[in-house]
């Protein structure tokens, strides 16, 4: 996929793109919305972690960036918060604090005066989708960008999926089918060639991703991530302004 990483994909942000390290999704809820948690984690020679990324209030689709680290010994975490992807040297809107260990994030988000807002929790396991069953047939766009998306999967198994899209004015599509089913945890994955798309229970949509699809598009073609409601409509999984 050329424009966003499998978060936020989201809707990642550019703040997740320049960093190096390991892709952390969790899925969970901060003060009783459910939200997605993506984290570039980056190793320190100490086994000490920088943290990088964002997470995502769902289904309205909020954009929150975070910069912080995760000790070495208890997994310790902190986390500043801020409306840009770029928090370096700036002040935060608010932080998280907490733990982070045995795949689960907890703790408390305070405000800028260190004030208690919300509690948080994050585990890194997603639901299981085997008994996942929906035929979708749904068409998104935004911008220049627009896509049809159909698929038939019964009790977690895919019977058929074709996936297109076209980017205007230039006209530059992208048009994959003929995917088989893969081995994955936490979701469905299928794959045509290189190209990987995976389905992922977020509760009130199923979050759809594409990956290494380009031998499928034009040179300015992309696969956007999509959400699929429970009635089998579609919204590009794009961020809204605060």
């Amino acid at each position: 996929m050329k424009r966003l990483a499998p978060l936020l994909l989201l809707a990642a942000a550019p703040a997740l793109a320049q960093n190096a390290g390991e892709l952390r999704e969790l899925i969970g809820s901060i003060g009783g919305r459910t939200a997605l948690v993506s984290l570039y984690v980056t190793p320190r020679a100490d086994g000490s972690a920088r943290l990088s990324g964002e997470y995502l209030i769902l289904p309205t689709l909020q954009q929150r960036f975070l910069e912080g680290e995760r000790s070495r010994q208890l997994g310790v975490t902190f986390l500043k918060e801020g409306n840009s992807p770029i928090l370096y040297g700036r002040p935060g809107n608010a932080s998280l604090q907490g733990t982070w260990s045995d795949g689960v994030l907890k703790g408390t988000r305070y405000g800028p005066g260190g004030q208690e807002r919300e509690r948080f929790e994050f585990g890194e396991k997603f639901p299981a989708m085997d008994g996942y069953s929906a035929q979708v047939r749904c068409e998104s766009a935004a911008d220049r960008y627009s896509a049809t998306l159909a698929y038939v999967v019964e009790h977690g198994k895919l019977k058929s999926m074709e996936w297109r899209s076209r980017v205007a004015p230039a006209g530059h599509s992208c048009a994959v089918s003929g995917f088989a089913q893969q081995p994955y945890s936490g979701g469905l994955q299928f794959a045509a060639g290189r190209c990987k798309v995976t389905l992922r229970d977020l509760g009130d949509f199923v979050r759809v991703t594409a990956e290494d699809c380009a031998e499928h598009c034009g040179s300015q073609a992309y696969l956007e991530p999509v959400l699929v409601d429970r009635s089998g409509d579609c919204e590009l999984l794009r961020p809204r302004p605060r």
